[in-house]
């Protein structure tokens, strides 16, 4: 089976500071991964490489076997630690942005979770909070048919309280056999619902494993492993 994502030697250099030094990964399709590091760890310049928005140092990702290039985002959908949507638009402007960019985008489907959030698609997104403005990027994104979900803190902005919800709407509505790779820090609100667990530390693979062998193998936690591992972080 052909792997989804997979990096070969990665290393990414910001002046003097390895942000990748040598990352080796393979990430198998239809699999919820959780991607998991302490601030500073490489999680988002690993996400913005196979998403084609940076250029390695080193090394090499392939999505589906190919360079990130206009080829592999037909098939990834992107989400990003930052809006980049334009606070002047309504949800209905970005709707169809969405719609006129992406081939596989499902505005019904975006029109649905909307309801399910009661998120008035009439609304501007400059007049939102940072929670809300972020689960309609999420919406976006998950209304794509994509075969490879990038989401990057999907819910580090929201509170507590909205987080069982927002990870429900994700697991409703990607597409079935897609793979979705999720960075985040809040590792106990969604060990639940990962399949796989990578943690990275300056840079580099220190764990790579389904959740399943970590209970079996440390008698943990995901979240228990982390801060052990991590516990000098």
């Amino acid at each position: 089976m052909m792997l989804i994502l997979q990096c070969t030697g990665l290393c990414k250099q910001y002046g003097a500071f390895p942000a990748l030094n040598g990352l080796t990964l393979s990430i198998m399709p239809g699999r919820i991964v959780g991607l998991l590091g302490p601030n500073g760890s490489g999680k988002s310049t690993l996400i913005k490489l196979a998403n084609g928005l940076l250029t390695p140092t080193a090394g090499e990702v392939r999505i589906d076997g190919m360079l990130p290039g206009p080829e592999t985002k037909r098939i990834v959908s992107y989400l990003p630690e930052r809006t980049y949507l334009s606070r002047w638009m309504r949800v209905t402007d970005a709707i169809e942005l969405f719609e006129d960019f992406y081939d596989d985008f499902r505005p019904e489907r975006a029109e649905e979770m909307l309801r399910s959030l009661q998120i008035d698609p009439k609304k501007t997104l400059g007049t939102m909070s940072k929670g809300t403005l972020e689960k309609v990027q999420l919406i976006l994104v998950m209304s794509r048919a994509a075969r490879l979900y990038l989401l990057d803190e999907p819910i580090g902005g929201v509170d507590p309280a909205a987080r069982d919800y927002i990870l429900n709407t994700i697991l409703s509505n990607y597409e079935r056999g897609a793979t979705i790779l999720l960075s985040t820090h809040l590792i106990r609100d969604i060990e639940r619902v990962l399949d796989d667990v990578v943690f990275i530390q300056n840079g580099q693979v220190v764990l790579a494993s389904s959740v399943e062998a970590v209970h079996q193998n440390y008698g943990k936690s995901v979240d228990e492993l982390f801060r052990e591992v991590f516990r000098c972080w």
